[in-house]
């Protein structure tokens, strides 16, 4: 399979290429120190289209493929991990979810300004007792009438505090396990909800990561997403999707390692001329390439089989964790 771009594909690189270096780059090292969630900049990513690059055009988005997706986030990451990740969260988690399962009702009301860049969104799953193990969710749901009453926590949840729509998941019926669990859209105004930043994290520190309270939080029934007790459905197959994007962050970090690696290697001088030069620098940089051109190809692979319809779970699985594990490789060599 040749997963080479095609012209639209180099004209989008291109674009958030420049887009990236000048307008993130200057403030990537600022708002990693000051833990500030860039703004100014994830308007200017809407006003290019980028929020909704994989959304139909009927909602404001452009309406492209999930290669696309992994290339706009390769490119953000490969400037702001930061930025990439509050992207990430937003179209990848938060939009293409509403997307896949809103009502028509439910993607005007909360798709379209997300793709706007109107509204930042959030997908609240993980609990403190409750990440990989998805299914042992505390947070309960319980309906009165035409309202559901939600209560309990969230935790490490991206753009959580500060998002206008989180796509929270509750238990409807603990007893049913995986089958009681359901989505609900919570806004941020809502009744009974609150948020944590949760400041001091070792990187990516531009993007909020947030606790979040639900002390009976009414939200009307027209609000759950999907069918009820089809939560469980909904977050693992929103999960699988949005791997396809995580892989592609990875592959970003990874190479704007190697690139500064190899800038560095240029100028620094040993023994009359740059350490460039030296075989050993050599091969540390052709084994960093060779890992990062895989993981892309892995990404490339899973965006591609989504978009044929075809299965890609055990493909975007994959490439998140060659992806993950390479830019881990990667920038512990770019360091040495």
């Amino acid at each position: 399979m040749d997963f080479t771009l095609n012209e639209e594909q180099k004209i989008l690189q291109r674009n958030v290429r420049d887009f990236s270096e000048k307008e993130i780059r200057p403030i990537a090292g600022r708002i990693d120190v000051d833990e500030e969630f860039p703004w100014d900049s994830f308007h200017k990513m809407a006003d290019l289209g980028l929020m909704g690059v994989t959304i139909d055009p009927e909602y404001g988005g452009t309406g492209g493929s999930y290669i696309d997706l992994a290339i706009v986030v390769e490119e953000l990451a490969r400037v702001c991990a930061s930025t990439s990740l509050i992207y990430v969260a937003n179209i990848s988690l938060t939009a293409n979810c509403i997307e896949t399962y809103g009502t028509s009702h439910q993607k005007s009301q909360f798709l379209t300004p997300l793709v706007r860049g109107q509204k930042l969104g959030a997908f609240a799953l993980s609990e403190a007792n409750a990440g990989s193990d998805v299914a042992s969710l505390r947070t309960s749901a319980i309906k009165h009438g035409g309202d559901y009453f939600i209560n309990g926590s969230k935790t490490f949840i991206t753009n959580g505090d500060l998002a206008d729509v989180i796509i929270v998941f509750a238990t409807v019926d603990r007893k049913l396990g995986a089958k009681g669990i359901s989505a609900f859209f919570v806004e941020k105004n809502s009744e009974g909800f609150s948020g944590r930043n949760e400041r001091g994290k070792m990187g990516m520190r531009g993007s909020t990561t947030a606790e979040l309270f639900f002390d009976d939080c009414k939200i009307p029934s027209i609000n759950q997403l999907g069918e009820e007790g089809k939560g469980m459905n909904i977050a693992l197959a929103t999960i699988t999707s949005g791997r396809i994007a995580i892989a592609a962050q990875a592959v970003g970090i990874a190479h704007a390692a190697l690139a500064t690696s190899l800038k560095y290697a240029q100028q620094r001088q040993a023994f009359d001329q740059p350490i460039s030069e030296f075989q050993g620098i050599q091969w540390m940089m052709a084994d960093m390439a060779t890992q990062i051109n895989a993981a892309r190809l892995l990404t490339y692979q899973s965006a591609d089989k989504k978009e044929r319809g075809e299965p890609f779970e055990r493909e975007s699985a994959m490439a998140k964790l060659f992806a993950s594990e390479v830019a881990g490789y990667v920038t512990s060599k770019a360091i040495q």
